[in-house]
């Protein structure tokens, strides 16, 4: 997915998908205004059309595959 890099505030885990419910990764601001948040899944399924009609991407997908930095050595 094409991100732009914005000054938004990151994802949280209260942050859920518009069409799911899930924990939401991608938050499209609109052209037209407001924003639509969806779960890295969803992000994929529709990001052709909403290219079309986003301002900007902010894709937090990497998230899920990235270990915490406080995991244990056998998380690693």
């Amino acid at each position: 997915m094409t991100t732009v890099l914005t000054p938004a505030s990151p994802l949280t885990a209260a942050d859920r998908c518009d069409r799911c419910g899930a924990q939401a990764y991608v938050r499209v601001v609109l052209l037209s205004g407001g924003e639509l948040l969806f779960c890295a899944h969803h992000g994929r399924k529709f990001e052709p059309e909403l290219k079309k009609i986003a301002a900007e991407i902010q894709d937090e997908t990497e998230r899920l595959t990235t270990v915490p930095a406080t995991a244990s050595e056998e998380e690693r």
